[in-house]
């Protein structure tokens, strides 16, 4: 699932703005498989928030392609719950921190 949402997120950032990238850090899924939870990578940074409302306006045709690309492999696509993965940003700040 997160091969495919990497895909999908690939063409999507290129539909949406010029030097944009979109990467898939991580995806959990609820046990039911109803609900994911998907950690995005947004570069440049400083429009993270702007394209993360710009995702969630448009999860409804991303779950739409998702479910085109994995309906044989998952008997449920699961709701889409996206969040920006702050995890380069806090390695950099301590890397900044320990370089003091």
């Amino acid at each position: 699932m997160q091969k495919d949402l990497g895909d999908i997120f690939v063409r999507y950032a290129k539909r949406i703005g010029n030097n944009l990238l979109i990467s898939v850090s991580e995806v959990r899924i609820s046990p039911d498989l109803s609900i994911s939870h998907v950690y995005l990578s947004i570069f440049p940074s400083a429009r993270a928030g702007e394209i993360l409302n710009k995702i969630e306006e448009d999860s409804h045709s991303i779950r739409f392609e998702l479910g085109n690309l994995e309906h044989n492999q998952l008997r449920i696509i699961p709701e889409l719950n996206f969040h920006i993965d702050t995890t380069l940003d806090r390695m950099e700040a301590i890397d900044q921190l320990l370089g003091k």
